[in-house]
């Protein structure tokens, strides 16, 4: 088989109908891509298995349809997917994500005239439970990044969101390690390790829709042997967020020692000044609950360096977060993409 421009790479656990959404979703020529699915030995498995050979039978699609021997967890299966996949570039997508309508034959075109680039920073958008939709947009326009530790410190948080995370196979191959399972940032880790070295570059229309399930309080993280010691399933709870955010720092120290860099205070002043998400998952649990979860913030992982995450707590205590919300999307909207402190 020649191959292909690229590969879409679905990590399945416990989602039949969601999954499908999502093949569904995919709308571009098919000649250019393959999709290859890793189902990660859910209690839902045969049900994905059937669902996904019923897609198969009618599909144009090359689609390739793998089951892990044992739960991989986040990270170890978005490693077993590289290893399968044989596209120039693989793109990472949620099984509860979707493609946008007619947008995935553009990016196609932008991947091929950027095959020297190893690393694609994508917008992105989200539908709020209000019907709102938020853009995810981080420059005005199509942009070389370039190479170094400054813009890997700008990136990090940016590329958290699988949705659409696109990189170089062969890159991403070369860099596989398990030292941070259970971190649930094998992608970030990823990033960082290619765009230390190699000029990368930002797609500025949106072809990728984020579900975001975690705003429906279901997680499933924590089932792996590599995650259970950080997460528990089933809610996302404030000991589940703080462990969550302290990852972070797992792998920027890990880099740090690797490359001789000076990145994990780079990204926990960037995380600070951008730190809104990171307190409003907990707003919804009341005021008194969220103030003990926003001081754990400031000082269990150093959000407190920047004035920027005090503006966000009190904004959120005092106006809450659908408000708050709503405020966002609308200085986003004015700005044309998120303002870059």
């Amino acid at each position: 088989m020649t191959k292909r421009l690229l590969s879409i790479c679905i990590p399945s656990y416990n989602r039949p109908q969601q999954v499908i959404n999502l093949l569904n979703s995919i709308d571009c020529a098919s000649d250019r891509v393959e999709i290859i699915i890793c189902e990660d030995n859910s209690p839902k498995r045969n049900m994905i298995r059937d669902a996904v050979n019923a897609f198969i039978s009618k599909s144009i699609y090359h689609v390739r349809y793998f089951e892990n021997e044992t739960n991989f967890g986040f990270d170890g299966n978005l490693r077993r997917l590289i290893e399968h996949a044989q596209g120039h570039f693989v793109l990472f997508m949620g099984d509860d994500d979707l493609f946008v309508p007619n947008a995935l034959d553009l990016y196609l075109q932008f991947l091929l005239k950027n095959l020297d680039k190893k690393y694609v920073l994508r917008s992105y958008l989200t539908v709020h439970p209000d019907g709102k939709t938020e853009q995810f947009r981080y420059l005005p326009r199509i942009s070389t990044i370039p190479l170094g530790v400054v813009s890997v410190a700008w990136i990090f948080k940016r590329c958290v969101t699988i949705c659409g995370f696109t990189i170089s196979r062969d890159d991403a191959l070369k860099f596989s390690t398990c030292e941070l399972d259970g971190t649930l940032l094998y992608q970030v880790y990823l990033m960082a390790q290619v765009c230390l070295f190699n000029d990368s570059v930002y797609y500025d229309l949106p072809f990728v829709r984020a579900v975001q399930s975690f705003r429906k309080n279901e997680p499933n993280f924590g089932a792996s042997e590599s995650e259970r010691n950080r997460y528990t399933p089933g809610s996302i709870s404030q000991d589940n967020s703080v462990n969550f955010t302290q990852a972070y720092f797992e792998v920027t120290e890990y880099l740090d020692r690797q490359h001789g860099t000076q990145l994990t205070e780079m990204v926990r002043r960037n995380l600070s000044k951008y730190s809104y998400p990171f307190l409003s998952i907990q707003r919804k649990h009341g005021v008194v609950a969220f103030l003990k979860y926003a001081k754990r913030l400031e000082l269990e992982a150093g959000f407190g360096c920047t004035f920027y995450f005090y503006i966000y707590k009190w904004a959120l205590v005092v106006l809450g977060e659908a408000a708050c919300d709503r405020i966002i999307i609308h200085i986003k909207n004015v700005v044309g993409h998120t303002p870059d402190f």
